[in-house]
């Protein structure tokens, strides 16, 4: 049913010098061949912007002996096709995202959690410690979070967009100069939001409402993208791109005229998560990652180096003050009080795909 961009078929030997910035150069990496998930190798299957900071990859390197390679995503429905396709095997740690996490326990794909082998989970803030769609984490570790929103060209974009009716209401001028998620839930739940819904609607006919306003909008948008837009921004090809908060911030700290806003309507607070596959060639290899990923020092050099904002409680203490009251990492309550986590919803995301089939193929 699904219609996507192609899948990235590119793994990345992300071990010593030999590590490539993927998130940025996916055009320079190359697939690799015959996956043994041995004891001494890592196989991640992650986001493309987690997989950057060659600096921390190549100390766990040092102190494990274990090489991390990673074959990359650029949406939860891309990952989770290629795990139920039975593609999946040689991955021993995943990073879906918070309402994929329950959808991948049903389907038995996930090993539960031995909290026994886990080293600094209680420095979890204490939202984080038992989440909705995981209670007590018991098959899965957070790892970041965050929201999504909009990055804009502020030195042409003068007056910044407030809320999802901006796109709408300046498509002319915007035409084929924006660009929404390659993402189901995401493209309409922030629809649904505009129009008074919750991200997670159930009702047909207000999910029908979504798909005829992005009917209205589609042939004004260069496109719908996860990773591409960032390029396109950066060229002046486009002004203005739906996207997660850690994407837009990293742009922001080295070109200020981009700004980074969630929308007044509300919008998606997501949790992208650390699993284990239940078919992981090396369990002990992705304990030890995860345990490193949960040093208070680790998480809080992610967070600075990566824009990625922790769960931690005992990183975030470590940060300089800059970054915790950057609002675009840690946003006010006021904001997130008027956001949501996209739940999974069993039979009516049937209903979903069927509508985005239908705006993206035609």
């Amino acid at each position: 049913m699904m219609k996507r961009k192609e899948f990235l078929k590119y793994l990345a030997a992300l071990s010593g010098l030999s590590i490539t910035g993927c998130g940025w150069k996916l055009g320079n990496v190359k697939a690799q061949a015959n996956i043994t998930g041995q004891r001494d190798q890592l196989y991640l299957f992650t986001w493309t912007q987690y997989t950057d900071d060659k600096e921390l990859l190549k100390t766990f390197t040092a102190q494990t002996g274990i090489k991390l390679l990673a074959d990359l995503y650029e949406s939860n429905d891309i990952m989770l096709a290629k795990m139920l396709a039975g593609g999946g095997g040689a991955y021993s740690v995943i990073y879906p995202s918070d309402y994929k996490v329950q959808e991948m326990i049903d389907k038995g794909l996930l090993s539960e959690i031995q909290r026994d082998r886990l080293v600094g989970v209680e420095n979890l803030f204490p939202q984080f410690q038992n989440p909705s769609y995981d209670p007590n984490n018991r098959y899965s570790i957070p790892f970041t979070w965050g929201t999504t929103g909009f990055i804009y060209n502020s030195e042409v974009l003068t007056i910044p967009p407030s809320d999802w009716e901006y796109l709408w209401k300046n498509r002319d001028r915007l035409n084929r100069k924006m660009t929404l998620l390659n993402d189901t839930r995401e493209v309409f739940g922030a629809v649904l939001k505009m129009l008074g819904y919750s991200y997670n609607s159930t009702n047909e006919s207000e999910i029908k409402q979504a798909y005829e306003k992005l009917q209205e909008l589609k042939p004004s948008l260069a496109g719908f993208d996860t990773d591409a837009w960032r390029n396109k921004i950066l060229s002046g090809d486009s002004l203005i791109a739906m996207c997660y908060s850690g994407d837009a911030i990293k742009i922001m700290k080295e070109y200020p005229k981009f700004k980074y806003i969630i929308p007044q309507n509300g919008t998606s607070l997501w949790t992208d998560t650390l699993v284990i596959s239940k078919t992981a060639p090396n369990p002990d290899g992705a304990y030890a990652w995860i345990n490193y990923l949960l040093q208070p020092e680790v998480s809080a050099q992610l967070t600075i180096n990566l824009s990625l904002a922790t769960p931690n409680q005992a990183s975030f203490d470590l940060l300089p003050k800059k970054y915790q009251t950057n609002t675009s990492l840690f946003p006010d309550e006021e904001i997130l009080n008027k956001c949501e986590r996209i739940s999974p919803l069993g039979d009516t995301d049937e209903v979903y795909e069927r509508y985005w089939t239908q705006l993206t193929s035609a």
